[in-house]
């Protein structure tokens, strides 16, 4: 996001065929506090991405659970997100804000931005906290919540520790199901 550095000599690929990455370094850690005096602060990721939006079909961005200019850079870039709300007590505080950086960002820098869907995570069926989580979510979002409910299991979130996406960690497990069916259902939107 800072340097001189073209993106299509640091992306990677991985072990799924197909698919590439661009990994973050440390010195992602202090781009969002430089980027507070660069010019054209909040559309770099966007012109990064231009370079190379030909070249694939798909390009994912995965923000950090902040509101600061690295994720307001994935928006500017951005099609359309897709929401994780962890199904817990105060997964809900942050949407307002999240929602309102969407309008923001849609009214100021990238008209064409939209909600794909909205996906629950680290749902766990045994508790009616999580129950009445989703149940909110859904009268909020509607029809934008995805059906997938992403379950809370070990070996899901054992699989990054092992450099892994849980497809390969445990590819029969539950988490993997959940994963490959919430893929099936944001293509359906896409």
């Amino acid at each position: 996001l800072l340097g001189d550095t073209e993106v299509a000599q640091i992306i990677e690929p991985v072990e799924i065929e197909g698919v590439f990455v661009v990994p973050a370094t440390i010195q992602l850690a202090g781009a969002e506090i430089e980027l507070v005096s660069a010019l054209s602060r909040e559309t770099r990721l966007k012109s990064i991405v231009d370079q190379v939006v030909e070249d694939f079909e798909f390009i994912i961005v995965d923000c950090p659970p902040s509101l600061g200019l690295l994720t307001i850079n994935a928006l500017t870039a951005a099609d359309g997100l897709v929401i994780p709300i962890q199904c817990e007590y105060y997964a809900l505080e942050g949407l307002s804000k999240l929602l309102d950086s969407v309008r923001l960002v849609k009214t100021h820098l990238n008209p064409n931005l939209e909600v794909f869907g909205v996906v629950m995570t680290m749902y766990d069926s045994r508790t009616r906290l999580a129950q009445q989580v989703v149940e909110e979510v859904r009268d909020f979002f509607g029809d934008k919540i995805f059906e997938t409910l992403i379950p809370r299991t070990v070996r899901l979130s054992e699989a990054p520790s092992f450099g892994q996406p849980v497809t390969m960690y445990d590819p029969s497990g539950k988490g993997a199901d959940a994963y490959r069916n919430l893929a099936k259902e944001v293509m359906d939107r896409v």
